[in-house]
């Protein structure tokens, strides 16, 4: 994880002394070939022996709820502070897409859900270590409150799927949509079982919201095309740790083709 906090800190100082179009290039350039062999649907592993038992297409009719997490403009468009990391390149998007399209035709899947994660911190209430953690990811960026919220707007592509009734908020949490939001109260109420989730980054938001899920009773699918680390590589490794452990990762395709067997 120190990895990935300096790392971060370099791609967002970067981008503040002006060299984001041509370091953001290269790095998409190199995450674009990354990922076309270790990366993506490739780092999708074999169902760990105990899903199998399962029949996920009866358990995806069941009363459901989607969520989208991080997938905002800082990592898909240009400029964004995470956009060098190359996600736009990945197929991430794509694959969302295609889960949120056919969720939209289930009328089981009673919720859906796009929670936002702010680089930009300087208003949540911090303890020491949240203070030293949040200041190294925007270290050196002077931008304006305008530029800041641009920032963590939901991408265009799924900006245009959103409906009336669908919920918008931010995780206040370093990890996890579930403290300090509706979104316990909301996933009660509609007596939730199931949760799909897709969204950036794997390895610690997807990670992170799909053990809670788990540890609260819930049902979580994790959409493993429609997420990304930071670096492909370290793409395998989450997926197979969050399959052998933690819930189901399977593709977009699949789910679409469980949807369609559901009754």
């Amino acid at each position: 994880m120190a990895d990935f906090f300096a790392t971060r800190r370099k791609t967002l100082q970067g981008l503040a002394l002006g060299a984001a179009a041509l370091s953001g290039a290269t790095s998409a350039r190199a995450a674009d070939t990354s990922s076309k062999t270790i990366g993506g649907i490739h780092a999708i592993p074999e169902m760990a022996p105990q899903w199998r038992e399962l029949d996920l297409a009866e358990i995806l009719s069941r009363p459901a709820a989607y969520c989208s997490v991080s997938q905002t403009k800082s990592v898909y468009d240009p400029g964004g502070l995470q956009s060098g990391e190359g996600h736009r390149q990945r197929g991430s998007l794509e694959a969302t897409i295609k889960v949120v399209q056919a969720a939209r035709k289930k009328k089981n899947f009673v919720s859906f859900n796009w929670i936002g994660y702010e680089l930009f911190r300087q208003s949540y209430p911090q303890n020491d270590f949240d203070h030293a953690q949040f200041g190294t990811w925007t270290k050196g960026i002077n931008w304006t409150k305008e530029q800041q919220a641009r920032d963590n707007e939901l991408v265009g592509e799924l900006r245009a799927l959103v409906r009336p009734g669908d919920n918008e908020f931010n995780e206040r949490a370093l990890q996890s949509a579930w403290i300090g939001t509706a979104m316990p109260l909301e996933l009660t109420r509609k007596r939730v079982q199931v949760i799909v989730l897709t969204g950036i980054h794997l390895d610690w938001c997807i990670e992170g919201n799909t053990r809670i899920a788990r540890d609260n009773g819930y049902l979580p699918i994790v959409i493993g095309d429609a997420c990304g680390c930071q670096k492909p590589e370290q793409e395998p490794a989450a997926m197979e740790r969050i399959n052998n452990f933690f819930a189901p990762v399977i593709s977009a395709d699949t789910f679409v083709s469980y949807l369609n067997k559901a009754t």
